[in-house]
């Protein structure tokens, strides 16, 4: 080999090495500090189901996402009712159906251990559409069966009454039966009678079809049956709450609001 290339400078070309390194260099000591790691402590698995090993550090466990509606401050959360809107459909077929079966007041031996809040707000916003869009056909007709050249406008009225009436029977009526039997030193449960008022109410949906029929003795025929039903639907379904009380009278008293409530259906928005 040539000897000039000998003399060439390698100390810039990549990869090399250095021949000499000075002893000071080689004493030199790089001292690295090691951060102190912070172990995250995740509490195992506890949920039911097909779920293995740990919780993820953002997990919350079930029993803190929802406050039971049994206390006072349960109460007046949303998230507490979120579970008693989660029902499938043949549920709800189901105690439909069984609120026109007055006879024998089984709705909460059947569904006692899962009462739902969908049906019965469906039912009543149903109800009172049904109310408000029928009643003003109802009138419609009465108007143009007594006079042809009668002019006819939408009430707008009758919704609103429709809304305040079914709204709020739905929600004060079972509301102070369960104060008034807690008060009897009775063990009610507040969603369950929410859930059996607002099914006792859906028999008005297809009474209401029929009212439209400008016939008045019909009318009242229709109306009068649809309340005597209701009624008797929650009068023995209530009636097992108060079989070892005295005031009886509390039966009667569910029986003939439900006949009231069918009557004032009547009165205001097909009469």
């Amino acid at each position: 080999m040539d000897e000039s290339y000998d003399n060439l400078p390698s100390s810039h070309l990549l990869g090399s090495v250095p021949a000499v390194v000075t002893e000071e260099k080689a004493k030199t000591v790089v001292n690295y500090e090691v951060p102190e790691a912070n172990m995250q402590a995740f509490p195992r698995n506890i949920n039911g189901g097909g779920g293995r090993g740990y919780q993820t550090l953002g997990s919350v466990p079930e029993e803190f996402e929802q406050q039971a509606p049994n206390n006072w401050k349960g109460m007046f959360s949303v998230s507490s009712y979120m579970q008693y809107f989660n029902v499938d459909t043949d549920t709800v077929i189901n105690r439909l159906m069984s609120s026109f079966y007055p006879i024998g007041g089984g709705f909460f031996s059947k569904h006692d251990a899962n009462p739902d809040l969908y049906g019965p707000v469906w039912v009543s916003t149903t109800l009172i559409f049904v109310l408000a869009s029928l009643g003003n056909l109802a009138t419609y007709l009465i108007e143009k069966h007594t006079d042809h050249k009668a002019s006819w406008s939408f009430d707008v009225g009758y919704v609103n009454v429709a809304v305040f009436s079914v709204y709020g029977y739905a929600i004060v009526v079972p509301l102070a039966f369960y104060f008034l039997l807690r008060y009897l030193e009775s063990n009610p449960k507040l969603l369950q009678f929410w859930c059996m008022w607002g099914y006792s109410l859906f028999i008005f949906v297809p009474s209401s079809f029929l009212l439209v029929i400008p016939i008045e003795v019909l009318r009242w025929i229709i109306i009068l049956a649809a309340g005597i039903d209701s009624g008797m639907f929650v009068a023995m379904n209530l009636k097992t709450f108060v079989e070892g009380n005295d005031p009886k009278i509390m039966v009667v008293a569910a029986f003939f609001l439900q006949l009231a409530l069918a009557i004032f259906f009547k009165v205001w928005f097909f009469h």
